[in-house]
């Protein structure tokens, strides 16, 4: 369900997750999120960016799926004030 990040030679924005997609994603979507971040797998810096926001907002809509990946995020203690 996760997609793949290319390398397109094109910059994409960041996205806005929405509600309805993030309450879609599995354990294993989050858990092949994850391992991208762990193997730092991607053609260009902007791709883990974007890999990084999307674990970052599933940790803020549903944390019991990024529990066991939150040390990936480094969150500041009230990062969201």
């Amino acid at each position: 369900m996760l997609p793949r990040r290319h390398a397109g030679g094109v910059m994409q924005a960041t996205h806005h997750y929405s509600q309805e997609y993030i309450n879609h994603l599995t354990p294993q979507d989050v858990a092949a999120l994850a391992r991208r971040l762990e193997e730092d797998d991607y053609d260009t810096p902007f791709a883990a960016l974007e890999d990084w926001h999307l674990l970052r907002a599933i940790a803020f809509h549903r944390p019991e799926l990024v529990e066991p990946y939150l040390y990936l995020l480094d969150l500041e203690a009230f990062d969201e004030s």
